[in-house]
């Protein structure tokens, strides 16, 4: 991310990320790896609240999509839950802007029962928290945190092109280090 723009306030990141090219605006700080992870609040599909303190001593892994309705999301969201099966102990989250009720519905049809499918809707808690929300859409931006038992943040990946796949490797190489 040594491209982006920071603003005065370090808050805003302009050219962080693009979106089919077009550059966008992160709003929220940097996360970076060794950080202590921002605690923040998301809607369960049973509308209930979560917040990073409900995973506390576990090893985490949160990946955020802009919207479950497109095909990357999809299959990013596919991906990490076949993924979660063959890591017991581990919390994978998929945060993203959709509604609940579009998460529960989407989440039947796909057959996704490893991974918690979790809606930042409501305040935008998570995306502001980690950088990740995009200004000019209100929607989040395509990235992996891997998060330890301690709450330190051990891996960072903001995809730089909205619609790209994330380094699924990566990121499970990160979270297969801390679940030894």
């Amino acid at each position: 991310m040594s491209t982006a723009t920071m603003s005065a306030s370090s808050q805003e990141r302009t050219g962080a990320v693009t979106f089919k090219g077009n550059p966008l605006t992160l709003i929220g700080p940097a996360i970076k790896p060794g950080a202590k992870a921002p605690d923040f609040q998301v809607i369960a599909q049973d509308l209930s609240p979560v917040s990073l303190g409900g995973f506390k001593g576990k090893t985490l892994l949160i990946s955020v999509t802009p919207s479950l309705d497109t095909p990357v999301c999809d299959l990013q969201a596919r991906r990490f839950n076949e993924e979660a099966a063959k890591l017991p102990g581990v919390a994978m989250l998929n945060i993203s802007m959709d509604l609940p009720f579009a998460q529960k519905r989407w989440c039947g049809a796909a057959g996704i029962d490893k991974v918690q499918v979790l809606s930042d809707h409501k305040d935008a808690s998570f995306g502001r928290a980690y950088g990740a929300l995009i200004k000019e859409l209100r929607l989040l931006t395509r990235s992996v945190f891997v998060v330890d038992g301690s709450g330190a943040v051990r891996y960072v990946e903001y995809v730089p092109e909205v619609t790209s796949h994330p380094n699924y490797d990566a990121a499970l190489a990160a979270v297969r280090q801390l679940a030894k």
